[in-house]
């Protein structure tokens, strides 16, 4: 009696032919003939297109020096718009474009006004489009936009110092003091760095998101930060899976922590570096100050994963300059060069990485709970995710308004 094998056959991998390929194109190429004739014909309702629709965004308004004032401005209608006249203050004022008044869709244009604005006072400048469409943009206080130099470099750079190297290294200097707590009392260190980073991820997205309202409309803000936000989750976690099964390492999680938070503290350059481009001092060292409290507590956060084993000094000066040097370089971008487009793809990839954080120390949380013997939710876990997100929550009534 003879049997069969129910084994699966392998079969070699087909490849495909160019006859398959070109069967690939064919509807790209029917559907590129199609929207031609839409845009020739404007699918047979010319007679019932209405008038043109104009729509610039105004990006940005800086003042490099006495009696200047330059506008930044994108298109994000659906045609070409002509700027030709301009107001400031009610007044019809000389100015000069780059590269010109009309600007295609989706261009940029620069246009450079002879106003002689006065220091600290509210200034408001009006673009008139060819149709007489109006786009309204504001100088809060009128202060001279801060020039390259070498010395105002470094004291943005001290700025970016205050912020984010300092207080997370005081923070942790709680390390010595962690390293004598019991196995319970270090569980509630990690729960309590889940709940900062829980508020952190929060506090990103919801940066991410003021930076993508100020986006032209074709960026569609929103779904932007949400599809970088997934994508960093995504990619962070598809390199963890290559471990095969391996745990972290302990000094792994604190670098993923300081990488996730140097992100969301690259936010907090880029928010204080622009309030002092736009002229708004006092708001700029009411954030340094609020800032530098809030941040303290995020040391704590980056070293609780290794109280059990001492990295060495190498690595918490790593960690430190992983965590807060990216304040230092979003302090220079906010005062030199910001651009609202790189701060939302900067924050958004920090909202992954945050949340991919989150799902690392949990893990660390559940292997810790299991050896006492305890559920994950337990009064002591509970307890560190609350405490967390309370010190977070009210440390930012410093930097809230």
């Amino acid at each position: 009696m003879s049997t069969q094998s129910t084994l699966p056959q392998t079969t070699p991998e087909a490849r495909l032919s160019g006859t398959a390929w070109l069967l690939a194109l064919i509807p790209l190429i029917l559907l590129g003939l199609v929207l031609t004739y839409l845009v020739v014909t404007g699918g047979g309702l010319t007679d019932l297109a209405g008038p043109p629709i104009e729509q610039v965004a105004i990006e940005r308004i800086t003042l490099p020096q006495a009696g200047v004032i330059q506008v930044e401005v994108v298109n994000d209608g659906p045609q070409e718009v002509t700027i030709p006249q301009v107001l400031v203050d009610d007044a019809y004022t000389y100015f000069t474009a780059d590269p010109a008044t009309t600007i295609p869709r989706l261009g940029r244009a620069t246009f450079t006004i002879d106003y002689p604005w006065v220091t600290e006072e509210t200034h408001h400048v009006v673009l008139i489009t060819s149709l007489g469409v109006t786009f309204e943009g504001e100088i809060g206080a009128a202060v001279e936009s801060p020039a390259p130099s070498t010395s105002l470099f470094l004291r943005f750079g001290l700025v970016g110092l205050y912020v984010g190297i300092v207080p997370v290294l005081l923070g942790m200097l709680w390390y010595p003091f962690m390293r004598r707590l019991g196995a319970r009392a270090i569980m509630f260190i990690l729960s309590l760095t889940v709940g900062l980073l829980v508020y952190l991820a929060i506090g990103t997205w919801l940066d991410a998101n003021e930076f993508a309202s100020e986006l032209p409309a074709f960026w569609q803000g929103v779904p932007l930060v949400v599809f970088i936000a997934l994508i960093a989750l995504g990619v962070l976690l598809a390199v963890g899976s290559l471990r095969r099964g391996q745990e972290s390492t302990p000094l792994a999680v604190s670098y993923r922590i300081a990488m996730g938070i140097g992100l969301h503290n690259l936010g907090e350059g880029l928010a204080i570096g622009a309030a002092f481009a736009l002229g708004e001092a006092a708001l700029g060292t009411f954030l340094i100050l609020g800032f530098t409290l809030h941040n303290i507590t995020e040391g704590i956060g980056i070293v609780a994963p290794v109280v059990r084993k001492n990295p060495g000094l190498k690595h918490f000066a790593l960690l430190v300059l992983v965590a807060g040097g990216p304040a230092i370089l979003g302090t220079w971008i906010g005062g030199f060069a910001f651009n609202p487009v790189l701060a939302t793809i900067f924050l958004a990839i920090g909202v992954g990485a945050i949340l991919q954080v989150v799902w690392e120390v949990s893990r660390l949380v559940a292997r810790d709970s299991a050896k006492l013997s305890l559920p994950l939710v337990n009064w002591v876990t509970l307890s560190g995710l609350v405490v967390g997100i309370a010190l977070m929550y009210f440390t930012a009534f410093m930097v809230k308004f």
